[in-house]
Protein backbone atom coordinates (compact mmCIF):
# COMPACT_ATOMS: atom_id res chain seq x y z
CA UNK A 1 0.00 0.00 0.00
CA UNK A 2 1.31 3.63 -0.88
CA UNK A 3 1.68 5.94 2.42
CA UNK A 4 1.90 9.42 1.70
CA UNK A 5 3.41 11.37 5.07
CA UNK A 6 3.94 14.62 4.85
CA UNK A 7 7.08 16.12 5.82
CA UNK A 8 4.95 17.65 8.76
CA UNK A 9 3.93 14.23 10.54
CA UNK A 10 7.38 13.10 9.58
CA UNK A 11 9.08 15.25 11.97
CA UNK A 12 6.47 14.66 14.62
CA UNK A 13 7.48 11.08 14.02
CA UNK A 14 9.52 11.18 17.22
CA UNK A 15 7.45 12.95 19.16
CA UNK A 16 4.42 10.74 18.56
CA UNK A 17 6.38 7.67 19.56
CA UNK A 18 6.39 8.78 23.02
CA UNK A 19 2.93 9.29 22.99
CA UNK A 20 1.92 6.31 21.69
CA UNK A 21 3.77 4.65 25.03
CA UNK A 22 0.55 5.16 27.26
CA UNK A 23 -1.40 2.82 24.89
CA UNK A 24 0.98 -0.14 25.08
CA UNK A 25 -0.87 -0.99 27.95
CA UNK A 26 -3.78 -2.03 25.96
CA UNK A 27 -2.01 -3.99 23.72
CA UNK A 28 -2.21 -7.86 25.32
CA UNK A 29 -0.24 -9.41 23.08
CA UNK A 30 0.58 -13.55 23.98
CA UNK A 31 4.40 -14.35 24.90
CA UNK A 32 4.77 -18.22 23.07
CA UNK A 33 7.08 -20.46 22.40
CA UNK A 34 8.87 -19.14 19.06
CA UNK A 35 8.53 -21.07 15.87
CA UNK A 36 11.46 -23.28 14.82
CA UNK A 37 14.21 -21.87 12.27
CA UNK A 38 13.83 -18.34 13.13
CA UNK A 39 16.50 -15.79 14.24
CA UNK A 40 15.76 -13.68 17.37
CA UNK A 41 14.44 -10.00 16.16
CA UNK A 42 12.71 -11.11 13.14
CA UNK A 43 8.69 -10.96 12.15
CA UNK A 44 6.91 -14.53 10.97
CA UNK A 45 3.70 -14.07 9.58
CA UNK A 46 1.83 -17.37 9.68
CA UNK A 47 -1.16 -17.16 7.24
CA UNK A 48 -2.92 -19.98 7.68
CA UNK A 49 -2.91 -19.39 11.51
CA UNK A 50 -3.81 -15.47 11.09
CA UNK A 51 -1.15 -14.55 13.40
CA UNK A 52 1.97 -12.62 13.77
CA UNK A 53 5.13 -13.55 15.56
CA UNK A 54 8.10 -11.50 16.67
CA UNK A 55 10.55 -13.71 18.20
CA UNK A 56 12.42 -12.24 20.82
CA UNK A 57 14.95 -14.40 22.02
CA UNK A 58 15.50 -18.60 20.84
CA UNK A 59 12.67 -19.80 22.83
CA UNK A 60 9.99 -17.22 23.05
CA UNK A 61 7.98 -14.66 21.03
CA UNK A 62 5.67 -11.96 21.45
CA UNK A 63 1.99 -13.63 19.14
CA UNK A 64 -0.81 -11.57 17.84
CA UNK A 65 -3.84 -11.33 15.96
CA UNK A 66 -3.82 -10.48 12.58
CA UNK A 67 -5.71 -10.20 8.96
CA UNK A 68 -3.97 -11.42 6.80
CA UNK A 69 -4.97 -11.34 2.55
CA UNK A 70 -8.02 -12.66 0.80
CA UNK A 71 -8.15 -15.10 -1.33
CA UNK A 72 -6.39 -14.35 -4.56
CA UNK A 73 -4.47 -11.71 -2.37
CA UNK A 74 -2.64 -13.75 -0.21
CA UNK A 75 1.37 -13.71 -0.73
CA UNK A 76 4.42 -15.44 1.11
CA UNK A 77 8.16 -14.24 0.87
CA UNK A 78 10.61 -12.86 2.73
CA UNK A 79 10.94 -8.92 3.24
CA UNK A 80 12.30 -6.26 5.48
CA UNK A 81 10.45 -3.75 7.48
CA UNK A 82 11.33 -0.15 4.54
CA UNK A 83 9.66 2.53 7.13
CA UNK A 84 7.66 3.25 9.78
CA UNK A 85 5.38 5.61 10.02
CA UNK A 86 2.49 7.05 12.79
CA UNK A 87 -0.92 8.06 11.42
CA UNK A 88 -0.34 7.43 7.76
CA UNK A 89 -2.34 8.78 5.00
CA UNK A 90 -3.11 6.04 2.53
CA UNK A 91 -3.63 6.11 -1.30
CA UNK A 92 -5.43 3.17 -2.30
CA UNK A 93 -2.96 0.93 -5.04
CA UNK A 94 -4.19 0.55 -8.55
CA UNK A 95 -6.00 -3.49 -7.73
CA UNK A 96 -7.95 -1.72 -4.62
CA UNK A 97 -9.09 1.57 -6.62
CA UNK A 98 -9.96 -0.75 -9.75
CA UNK A 99 -12.49 -3.04 -6.91
CA UNK A 100 -13.90 -0.04 -5.43
CA UNK A 101 -13.85 3.14 -7.65
CA UNK A 102 -15.25 5.79 -5.30
CA UNK A 103 -12.84 5.46 -2.60
CA UNK A 104 -10.79 8.66 -2.58
CA UNK A 105 -7.40 9.10 -4.03
CA UNK A 106 -6.03 9.42 -0.45
CA UNK A 107 -7.18 9.41 2.78
CA UNK A 108 -5.78 11.71 4.88
CA UNK A 109 -3.98 10.05 8.32
CA UNK A 110 -5.90 10.12 11.61
CA UNK A 111 -9.24 10.28 9.35
CA UNK A 112 -11.74 7.46 10.66
CA UNK A 113 -12.09 6.22 7.03
CA UNK A 114 -8.23 5.41 6.74
CA UNK A 115 -7.48 1.93 6.60
CA UNK A 116 -4.34 2.07 7.97
CA UNK A 117 -5.08 2.96 11.57
CA UNK A 118 -2.77 4.70 14.17
CA UNK A 119 0.40 3.33 12.59
CA UNK A 120 2.20 1.36 9.74
CA UNK A 121 5.33 -0.33 8.65
CA UNK A 122 5.72 -0.44 5.08
CA UNK A 123 7.49 -3.63 3.43
CA UNK A 124 10.45 -4.06 1.19
CA UNK A 125 9.42 -4.64 -2.86
CA UNK A 126 6.03 -4.08 -2.68
CA UNK A 127 2.73 -2.37 -1.52
CA UNK A 128 2.10 -3.87 0.99
CA UNK A 129 2.40 -2.66 4.99
CA UNK A 130 2.07 -4.40 8.59
CA UNK A 131 -0.72 -1.58 9.68
CA UNK A 132 -3.40 -0.91 12.11
CA UNK A 133 -7.21 -0.77 10.95
CA UNK A 134 -10.16 1.10 11.01
CA UNK A 135 -11.88 -2.09 11.34
CA UNK A 136 -10.94 -3.93 13.94
CA UNK A 137 -13.50 -6.69 13.25
CA UNK A 138 -11.76 -7.50 10.28
CA UNK A 139 -8.75 -9.14 12.47
CA UNK A 140 -8.32 -12.47 12.32
CA UNK A 141 -9.63 -12.97 8.90
CA UNK A 142 -8.48 -13.61 5.11
CA UNK A 143 -9.58 -9.95 4.32
CA UNK A 144 -7.09 -7.78 3.06
CA UNK A 145 -5.68 -7.34 -0.68
CA UNK A 146 -1.92 -8.53 0.67
CA UNK A 147 -1.66 -6.23 4.11
CA UNK A 148 -1.45 -7.62 7.56
CA UNK A 149 -3.66 -5.50 9.65
CA UNK A 150 -3.94 -5.64 13.92
CA UNK A 151 -5.81 -4.02 16.36
CA UNK A 152 -4.27 -0.41 16.75
CA UNK A 153 -2.73 -0.94 20.20
CA UNK A 154 -1.16 -4.32 18.65
CA UNK A 155 0.22 -2.35 15.95
CA UNK A 156 1.72 -0.16 18.62
CA UNK A 157 3.28 -2.64 20.56
CA UNK A 158 5.15 -3.97 17.51
CA UNK A 159 6.25 -0.54 16.62
CA UNK A 160 7.99 0.42 19.33
CA UNK A 161 9.83 -3.37 19.41
CA UNK A 162 10.81 -2.95 15.75
CA UNK A 163 12.77 -1.02 13.38
CA UNK A 164 13.74 -0.16 10.00
CA UNK A 165 15.38 -3.30 8.75
CA UNK A 166 13.83 -6.03 10.65
CA UNK A 167 13.37 -8.80 9.13
CA UNK A 168 9.87 -10.43 7.45
CA UNK A 169 8.81 -13.50 6.44
CA UNK A 170 5.45 -14.79 5.69
CA UNK A 171 4.60 -17.94 5.39
CA UNK A 172 1.51 -19.66 3.94
CA UNK A 173 1.79 -22.97 6.64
Amino acid sequence: MRLFVSAFAAALTSALTLGMMSTTASARPDVVVAPAGYSPGTIVVKTNERRLYYVIDDQHAVRYPVGVGKKGKAWAGATRISGKYIAPAWSPPADVKHDHPNIPDVIPGGSPANPMGVAAMTLAGGEYAIHGTNVPSSVGGYVSYGCVRMYNPDITDLFQRVSVGTPVVVTSR
